[in-house]
């Protein structure tokens, strides 16, 4: 593609450009900034609203007390018990017996906080994910809050 005809879509991305390479003038490769591609963001959106669904669901399960909060933050996150592990240094063992609710409920204060930490939460918003307002799908506005 010419470096001109680059798709400047704005969408999913939120105001951030990505490389792409184009053809210049000269007929030479270069890097160009695109702000997306509207076929992109249409696959973008659709696994975006899986994912929420997927959140939903996990929430509702944290809710009746079948998992722990840290199943709906490792979805959240995107996430699996292998990444988690790199990013704790636990093993993945033990992560797998903290998504168990009476386990986690064992967990010491250090150990929750640093979950929360990582997930860049407060303590009580990681025991907690109906105060996590952050299911919202990137690149469609903010859902306004229900009024009572």
């Amino acid at each position: 593609m010419r470096e001109q005809d680059v798709p400047q879509d704005e969408g999913i991305a939120e105001g951030l450009k990505e490389v792409c390479y184009a053809v210049n003038q000269e007929g030479r490769y270069v890097l160009a900034a695109s702000a997306g591609w509207e076929p992109k963001n249409i696959t973008n959106y659709q696994a975006w609203e899986q994912i929420g669904e997927k959140l939903a669901d996990l929430r509702r399960e944290v809710q009746a007390g079948r998992l722990s909060p840290l199943a709906y933050h490792m979805a959240r996150n995107q996430m699996d018990l292998a990444l988690l592990a790199q990013y704790t240094g636990f093993f993945r063992w033990q992560i797998k017996r903290h998504l168990k609710p009476k386990v986690f409920k064992k967990l010491k204060d250090p150990l929750l906080r640093q979950y929360a930490t990582l997930f860049r939460l407060t303590v009580e918003q990681f025991l907690d994910p109906a105060t996590i307002d952050h299911d919202r799908i990137p690149g469609q506005p903010q859902p306004t809050p229900e009024k009572p």
